[in-house]
């Protein structure tokens, strides 16, 4: 197995840099010396890569990068040049045990075959980089041993299959943001940049969708370097960057986010303030904030590119990843389809990865959006939000800093009637990422239950204004709150505005709003539609309404609108809406 190693090395159609040949000699060296399960994220950041103690591997994915690298250019080099080599090694994506697999046995050697070998184990270029701190010596006067060694280890191979250490984490995206260069004169230019640059790369860091390259990366990237260069040598899918610009009081930022796969820009932007008009700290906070809400945020550019390299992806053959981008598809539509596909993907997911916090999250959702708004039950399973509030627990315990992941806590606590804890929650979450459209409307719609109409507005608002692509229910939700605040003409737009077509209680805000405006054939029509999505709502009312956490005078208000609808709301129900909740 050391041969191979070395006749990989020692190839000149492994073409990778040093730094990745230290990443295969170190992986490699480890499982041979019995120390496979040692190998995870953070034991080769320090041993291949020099970051120190504090290395965070969700800030800083320089691991994950290396080994899809180092993966491609194992495919590449046994496609090559070692088809009819005698060992494969690979390294199973989701983790980064190498494998050994034995692949004939070895032919009759002669001296043409093994001075190339020997020579490729003496020779400097195979060495283990400067620097690599494994303890792996390859001497051209041990070629006869490891003959011996491979066979031993084939009789070992042959009788115990080896193991694939479970991955944290799957693919997704990688992003490179490039220093923002200054195009104008004086010492005040290049900070500017340089502060914007660290704004940016600080609030993507906060959406876990996408893998953000960590500052160190960044600051070793020459401004004016050629980004399709750096984005081959780095193996980056997109590449963010950009100039910042001073004219007097007036300054001038150029962005744009280009797909490496295809060599075109997908996006670009010029924003201009005024000096005079705002302090430089908050023009370069509001920049740094519209660039990455346009680029990282579900339903931005990023999301909608990969969702069209996605979109005819079988959904059985879903990755962990494509997932995510069809759970935010079903955000926008809520769907029984998609809800019943993207659960059942997302369980695939978290069984594969079960330290990928944000794919637990998702699942707390959907687990939630069965017990909410009836969709796909699952009859012998426990109590929806008690399934909700476990997967979320999870996804929090593995990275408390997941906006997801708090947003489904939130969540899972707002309908387990702990209403208290979940707005603390949802603070957090807040503070965590404030610019996740996503978080904005779930954490603005509970505020607004709880009393606190208009507050809740402002945040849904703020949702709207971050992702006007795909804003169907967050016109759903001011509109529910512009009527609760009798704001009708507002709600009427509104609600013209959601058109979510398969979701129930949609219906039911639209049949409201409509009979409170006199629209009656409307009013009808939508009641009509949401008890045939949701036939048992109107029998348990009182509960449905109270598991939402709706104030009681709200209650009794919602319960007298769906009967101005024409829905047929019995007196106990209607009696039993304008009940506190009880305990449960």
């Amino acid at each position: 197995m050391r041969a191979q190693l070395a006749r990989i090395i020692g190839s000149p159609e492994f073409v990778v840099p040093e730094r990745a040949r230290g990443f295969l000699c170190y992986v490699a060296e480890e499982t041979l010396a019995g120390r496979a399960d040692r190998l995870k994220g953070y034991t080769v950041a320090l041993a291949v890569f020099e970051r120190d103690e504090s290395f965070d591997g969700q800030a800083d994915p320089v691991v994950r990068i290396e080994a899809g690298r180092l993966r491609r250019a194992l495919e590449r080099y046994y496609l090559v040049s070692g088809q009819a080599d005698p060992v494969l090694i690979e390294i199973p994506k989701g983790g980064y045990v190498p494998i050994f697999t034995h692949r004939a046995a070895p032919a009759p050697t002669s001296p043409a075959v093994e001075e190339p070998l020997a020579a490729s184990v003496a020779t400097p270029s195979s060495a283990p980089p400067a620097g690599w701190r494994a303890p792996t010596v390859i001497l051209a006067g041990l070629t006869a041993l490891m003959v011996i060694l491979l066979g031993i280890l084939h009789l070992r191979f042959a009788q115990q299959p080896a193991t694939v250490a479970q991955a944290a984490l799957p693919d997704s995206p990688t992003l490179l943001v490039m220093p923002f260069a200054s195009l104008s004169e004086g010492d005040e230019a290049p900070l500017y940049a340089a502060g914007l640059t660290e704004d940016i790369l600080t609030q993507l860091s906060r959406f876990r969708e996408l893998t953000v390259l960590g500052r160190e990366t960044t600051r070793s990237v020459p401004a004016a370097a050629d980004w399709a260069a750096t984005a081959r040598e780095l193996a980056v899918r997109y590449v963010l960057a950009g100039s910042l610009r001073v004219a007097g009081p007036e300054v001038r930022v150029t962005s744009r986010l280009m797909d490496t796969d295809t060599g075109t820009v997908l996006w670009a932007h010029t924003y201009a303030e005024n000096l005079r008009a705002k302090d430089l700290f908050a023009i370069q906070e509001d920049m740094a904030r519209q660039v990455t809400t346009a680029v990282a945020q579900p339903y931005g550019i990023i999301f909608r590119t990969d969702l069209q390299k996605t979109a005819n992806q079988p959904p059985d053959d879903l990755e962990a990843y494509a997932c995510t981008l069809r759970f935010y598809l079903y955000r926008a539509e809520l769907s029984p389809e998609l809800h019943a596909l993207v659960r059942s993907c997302l369980e695939r997911a978290v069984a594969r990865f079960p330290g990928y916090a944000t794919a637990w999250a998702m699942l707390s959702l959907l687990e939630l959006d069965e017990g909410r708004f009836a969709l796909n039950p699952e009859p012998d399973a426990p109590d929806p939000v008690e399934r909700a509030l476990l997967a979320a627990r999870r996804a929090v315990e593995l990275d408390a800093d997941n906006a997801r992941a708090l947003q489904a806590l939130m969540m899972a606590l707002f309908f387990h009637r702990d209403v208290e804890e979940a707005v603390r929650i949802g603070e957090l979450a807040l503070a965590a990422n404030p610019n996740d459209s996503e978080l904005l409307s779930e954490f603005g719609l509970r505020i607004a239950l709880t009393g606190e109409w208009q507050r809740g507005r402002e945040l849904v608002e703020r949702a709207l204004a971050r992702n006007p692509a795909y804003a169907g229910y967050y016109h759903a939700v001011l509109a529910l709150i512009a009527h609760m605040q009798r704001d009708h003409d507002r709600a009427l737009t509104e609600i013209r505005q959601a058109n979510l077509e398969k979701f129930s209680l949609y219906h039911a805000v639209a049949a409201i709003i409509y009979a409170e405006r006199g629209l009656m054939s409307e009013a009808r029509a939508a009641a009509a539609r949401f008890a045939e999505l949701h036939p048992t709502f109107l029998k348990n009312l009182g509960a449905e309404l109270a598991k939402r956490n709706v104030r009681p005078e709200d209650r009794a208000r919602l319960a007298r609108g769906l009967r101005a609808a024409g829905l047929p709301v019995p007196d106990t129900a209607a009696a039993g809406a304008a009940k506190p909740p009880g305990p449960s």
